[in-house]
């Protein structure tokens, strides 16, 4: 077994250093993390959303040992029994639609990208796809050409053509760009990167009917927001709307991965055979942990609970605001949380590390809780406890 030096020596020696690290982390368990010294860690990152029912989450442990010891990986021409019963599950949680099976969230919008161009190739040759500032909808070229964020881009030009971007929540600035060239428009119903900010209702409703009367698709990016983080399957269902495709992935296999986009029915064969294709989307093993995950919705009162301790968490910060006036504002929606700190953000999130309190930022000025969605009301008060002794000491 490598020592704590070896791995840190190898990880410097080897490893792209394309993320700052410096914890090593080696157990995991509910809504908690050790590290190599033993050390205790409350965990509101989650992986970035990723492990959504905690680590370890016992459904999903006892699937994946039960499944790779029965069959890890066929190739996709072959069906795989866990593959169609992910789908079957993915289509009764959403709007019925039909699924292709990815690895990441990048690999999943850049699926919708392509269904977008196929599906706009046959109805007079459109392309172009409206994304909107301070998006985030992955690193490959083309996800990267839709994230409205130009810091992301910079050293990669040219960027991939077809994408123009319009103002989030703002329905004239869409229309504007309105072309007979444009295929899509591209939404995260929650913006994750961009400062956890909720889309406005009268945004969603009003957009479906702008594609509607456009004739184009409305798409969806639900990497982060969807499976229960909101505290429903997806977060589209807030809006009462239904989408023509949506992608997901971080927490539909809690820790494996795994991704997917849903198309609606009406849009079944617009990706034939050949078409697209992944040698690793949706695997046995990754599609037995996504089962889990549903199960644990429909069983274990998940969503309900992630809707009352986010609910729970976000007042009680509010209510912090009189203590500490950089808190300029608190919005989110279930266990997707965001707390607007100004330029006090780098500060405040040194200071929960150093309360053993793992936390995220997102966009320039905002904290970004992303706790596990089964949490109990006392993990709740314990990181509202951390996060009050980390704001006194700013």
């Amino acid at each position: 077994m490598a020592t704590k030096e070896e791995i840190m020596q190898w990880q410097d020696q080897y490893v792209l250093h394309t993320y700052n690290r410096d914890t090593l982390l080696v157990k995991g368990e509910g809504a908690y993390v050790w590290d190599a010294d033993g050390n205790r860690y409350l965990d509101f990152t989650t992986g970035i959303g990723v492990c959504s029912l905690g680590h370890c989450y016992p459904r999903v442990t006892k699937a994946i040992q039960e499944q790779a010891a029965k069959l890890v990986h066929v190739s996709n021409l072959f069906i795989n029994e866990n593959q169609p019963a992910l789908a079957r599950q993915i289509a009764l949680h959403s709007f019925g639609g039909k699924v292709f099976f990815a690895n990441s969230g990048a690999e999943a919008n850049e699926g919708q990208i392509k269904f977008a161009r196929k599906w706009g190739s046959a109805h007079g040759g459109r392309y172009e796809i409206i994304a909107m500032d301070n998006s985030f909808h992955g690193r490959t070229l083309a996800t990267l050409a839709a994230t409205g964020r130009s810091k992301y881009r910079v050293g990669f030009a040219p960027d991939v053509e077809g994408f123009k971007f319009a103002d989030f929540n703002n329905l004239d600035s869409i229309k504007a760009l309105i072309n007979d060239k444009t295929a899509a428009v591209l939404v995260e119903p929650v913006q994750g990167e961009g400062g956890v900010m909720p889309a406005k209702q009268e945004f969603m409703t009003g957009l479906r009917k702008l594609c509607d009367d456009a004739g184009i698709l409305m798409m969806l990016d639900e990497v982060q927001c969807g499976m229960g983080r909101t505290g429903k399957p997806f977060a589209y269902s807030h809006y009462g709307i239904v989408p023509d495709s949506m992608s997901m992935a971080k927490a539909l296999g809690n820790g494996i991965p795994l991704a997917a986009f849903e198309v609606r029915q009406e849009h079944g064969d617009v990706l034939t055979p050949g078409t697209h294709a992944s040698t690793f989307g949706g695997t046995p093993l990754a599609c037995a942990a996504g089962l889990a995950v549903f199960e644990a919705f429909d069983k274990d009162g998940v969503l309900e609970n992630a809707t009352e301790q986010g609910n729970y968490i976000m007042s009680s910060i509010a209510n912090m605001r009189s203590r500490y006036p950089f808190i300029k504002e608190v919005r989110g929606l279930g266990c997707m949380i965001g707390v607007d700190l100004g330029d006090k953000i780098k500060e405040a999130v040194a200071a929960c590390r150093k309360n053993n309190f793992l936390v995220l930022s997102a966009g320039e000025t905002v904290l970004r809780l992303m706790p596990p969605l089964t949490m109990t009301r006392a993990v709740a008060d314990e990181a509202l406890a951390l996060l009050d002794k980390s704001f006194a000491s700013l």
